[in-house]
C-alpha cells in the first residue's frame, strides 16, 4: 500500500499483505462508492478500470475460471508472478465467472444490478450470443454504463474482424510518420494505441457517469482502439483536407520547428533538444557558438528554420559531440534551453524529478514482496488516488465478492460444479 498521491511527495509509505475489505477504501477517494465490473482483458480495457481503482473505485476483475486474463502470462516474470499483471491489476478484486453458462450469467447479471459500470472489450455480439446484452444489463440496472473497447467500434465493416493495438497504430497514421524517411514505418515496441485508449476509455466512463447524475440513466460507451491514437497524432486530416498536405516520416526531426533532435554527446550518451520556441531557439545558438545563425531572415519563424535543419543539425551536433552528457545538461540549464537525456528504465528510477514526483513508487506485496511500478496517474490536492495493492491472484476474491452479494456457501459450491466459477 501507498500514501495517497497528493501535490506533495508522502513522507513515508505504509504498507499492507493484504487487500481490504469491501467498505474500507478512504472515504476521501472521489470515485469511493463507484462499482466497476472488468469484464476486459489485456490492455486497453483493463487499464481504463484500474485508472478507476486508482482513484478509490470498487474494480472487480471478472476472469474466465480456466483462462485468465493473458496479461498475466504477458512479458516477464518472477516465481511463476506475471509482472505485467502486478501493474494491470492493482486495485482490483479478482474473480472468476464463466459467462458463457447460465449459472455465470444469472450470477453477472446480479453483480451488474450492484455495478455503476461494466468494462467489457469481447467481439461486437459475444454478450449478445449469452443473453448479457445491453437490453439484458440496463434492465438489470438502468443506472449501468457499459463500456465496451474494441479494435473498430461497434459496427462498421470491420467491426467483427480481430484486432489489437498494433493494428490502430498501423491504421491511424502512426507507423506511417514515425521513422527515417528512407526506412520502413515504425510500430512502437509497447502497447501504445491500447494505453491510448484506455486513457480515453476512463475520461468516457467519467463523462458517462456524470450525465448519468443529471439523467438518472446509464447509457453505453462504443470506445474504437483505432480512434483515440489518431485523435493525438493532430492536425493531419484538416491538413490533407483544407491542403492536400500529407505529413511525411522525418526521423527525429520535426517540421515545425529545428533544432529538434537527438545528438549524440562526447561520452557515448545522447539528449534531445527542442525549440519550439523562438527564444529557447536563439539561446541555443548561443550556447553553442552561432549567434550569427539568428540574424539569418529563415530564423525568424519555426517552420523556416525547420526548412534549414542540416545547418542548425550541425551546430548544435557537433558541439554537443565535443562534450560530456552531464557538461551538455549542465550548459542547457544554464542557458534555460530545453533539454534533456534520453534515458532508460535504470535512468528513470535514478531521476532525481521523477524521484521528487514519486512517480515510481513501491508496494508491498504477499506474493513478491517489496515491489517498484508507475504510481497513480495524477496528484489531487484534496482527494487523493493511492495504490491500495497490487495485482491479485487468479481468483483470490470470489467467495468474499459473491458472499457480499448474498451467494451461500451452498450456492458457490453449485455454482463451481456447474463450471461456472
Amino acid at each position: 500500500m501507498t500514501e495517497p498521491r497528493t501535490t506533495a511527495p508522502p513522507t513515508a509509505a505504509r504498507v499492507t499483505t493484504a487487500p481490504p475489505v469491501a467498505g474500507q477504501t478512504a472515504q476521501t477517494a472521489p470515485l469511493h462508492g463507484v462499482r466497476v465490473l472488468d469484464l476486459a482483458t489485456l490492455f486497453a480495457g483493463p487499464l481504463a478500470a484500474t485508472l478507476l481503482g486508482d482513484f478509490g473505485a470498487d474494480v472487480v476483475k471478472v476472469e474466465h475460471p480456466d483462462r485468465p486474463d493473458p496479461s498475466r502470462g504477458h512479458g516477464p516474470s518472477k516465481d511463476g508472478v506475471g509482472l505485467w499483471w502486478k501493474l494491470l491489476g492493482r486495485n482490483k478484486r479478482t474473480i472468476t465467472l464463466n459467462l458463457s453458462t447460465p449459472g455465470g450469467r444469472d450470477t453477472l447479471l446480479r453483480l451488474a444490478a450492484t455495478a455503476d459500470v461494466i468494462i467489457e472489450n469481447f467481439r461486437p455480439g459475444t454478450l449478445e450470443k449469452w443473453d448479457l446484452g445491453w437490453a439484458e444489463l440496463s434492465a438489470a440496472n438502468p443506472r449501468l454504463v457499459l463500456a465496451r473497447v474494441t479494435a473498430f467500434g461497434q459496427f462498421g465493416p470491420y467491426a467483427h474482424r480481430p484486432g489489437f493495438g498494433t493494428l490502430a497504430e498501423a491504421m491511424s497514421g502512426f507507423a506511417s510518420i514515425t521513422g527515417e524517411p528512407d526506412a520502413p514505418p515504425t510500430l512502437p515496441p509497447f502497447g501504445l494505441a491500447d494505453s491510448i485508449a484506455g486513457l480515453a476509455t476512463a475520461y468516457a466512463v467519467m463523462t458517462a457517469l456524470t450525465a448519468r447524475d443529471r439523467t438518472g440513466e446509464g447509457q453505453v460507451v462504443d470506445m474504437a482502439i483505432i480512434e483515440p491514437i489518431l485523435t493525438v497524432l493532430g492536425p493531419q486530416p484538416l491538413w490533407y483536407d483544407q491542403l492536400g498536405y500529407v505529413q511525411a516520416r522525418t526521423g527525429n526531426r520535426s517540421a515545425n520547428n529545428a533544432p529538434r533532435n537527438t545528438y549524440r554527446t562526447a561520452d557515448g550518451d545522447w539528449v534531445a533538444v527542442s525549440t519550439s520556441a523562438q527564444s529557447i531557439a536563439e539561446r541555443v545558438m548561443r550556447l553553442v557558438g552561432r549567434p550569427e545563425l539568428i540574424d539569418e531572415p529563415w530564423f525568424a519563424t519555426g517552420a523556416e528554420r525547420a526548412a534549414h535543419t542540416d545547418v542548425l543539425d550541425e551546430a548544435v551536433g557537433s558541439w554537443i559531440a565535443r562534450h560530456t552528457r552531464a557538461d551538455v545538461l549542465a550548459a542547457f540549464e544554464k542557458a534555460e534551453a530545453a533539454i534533456a537525456p534520453v534515458q532508460d528504465v535504470r535512468d528513470v528510477l535514478a531521476d532525481p524529478q521523477y524521484q521528487a514526483l514519486d512517480t515510481v513508487t513501491a508496494v508491498d506485496d504477499p506474493e513478491l514482496g517489496r515491489i517498484r511500478m508507475q504510481n497513480v496517474l495524477f496528484r489531487l490536492s484534496a482527494t487523493p488516488g493511492a495504490i491500495r495493492w497490487a495485482g491479485r491472484p487468479h481468483g483470490a476474491d470470489t467467495d468474499a465478492v459473491l458472499t457480499e452479494l448474498g451467494l451461500t456457501a451452498d450456492e458457490l459450491t453449485t455454482l463451481r460444479e456447474a463450471g461456472a466459477l
